[in-house]
């Protein structure tokens, strides 16, 4: 059984996903940042770093494991799935989960914030972190012309990738003329475990204004 600690954000619905793809039990447990639980005594003793997701292997001695790319690395080593086992196509998936941790979370996360939230308007931060965004989309564009998921066969590089890019109108980047790389979208929009992974939590209501805030400003949380 896995415990997941968890929040309504890109990075929380990465785990979830393949979790649900994995078709592993476990337990979750929704932390609230209006209460700053990712914050307590008890959850840092899970993750140091007062960030979700974070996972916690009750079958391997309760073993923690914190950031996001490396919980998913985990569940793969762990069920021998959502990762070749050869040299060559375990580092393609770990290249293109790295571009994902290190390029396109931190950049739309901070388009997230400058487009939406920032209290000033800085037009030029915006423009920045969109142009990136849109950017590293026309990377993956070109890769996905190549291949049908970004590693050839689908794993936890198409897993970690598609809860952010899915959220590319909320950055305010349009993924229009990139055709490979909507295609990828549909497709892994179809997948019921994608589905149910991104219904675990519910991403927030975009009625609600305030919890939106509170959301954007966890995820860069990776």
């Amino acid at each position: 059984m896995i415990d997941l600690y968890t929040a309504a954000t890109p990075n929380g619905h990465k785990v979830s996903i393949a979790l649900e793809e994995l078709g592993l039990a476990y337990e979750t447990h929704i932390l609230s940042f209006d209460k700053q639980e990712q914050k307590a005594p008890e959850f840092l003793k899970i993750n140091p770093n007062g960030r979700i997701p974070a996972i916690v292997d009750r079958d391997n001695d309760h073993f923690a494991v914190f950031e996001s790319g490396a919980i998913l690395l985990y569940l793969a080593e762990k069920t021998g799935r959502l990762l070749p086992a050869d040299v060559k196509g375990r580092s393609t998936v770990i290249q293109w989960l790295m571009f994902q941790m290190g390029g396109v979370g931190p950049m739309q996360g901070q388009a997230n914030v400058f487009y939406r939230y920032f209290p000033e308007k800085l037009p030029s931060a915006i423009e920045r972190y969109q142009h990136e965004t849109r950017r590293l989309y026309q990377v993956l564009d070109g890769r996905l012309a190549q291949v049908e998921y970004l590693a050839g066969d689908y794993t936890i590089a198409d897993i970690a990738t598609y809860p952010w890019v899915s959220m590319h109108e909320w950055a305010g980047v349009s993924v229009d003329g990139l055709e490979h790389l909507r295609r990828w979208m549909s497709a892994l929009a179809t997948r019921p475990a994608v589905q149910r992974g991104l219904e675990i939590p519910p991403r927030s209501d975009r009625g609600n204004e305030e919890a939106q805030v509170k959301s954007a400003q966890t995820m860069l949380m990776r």
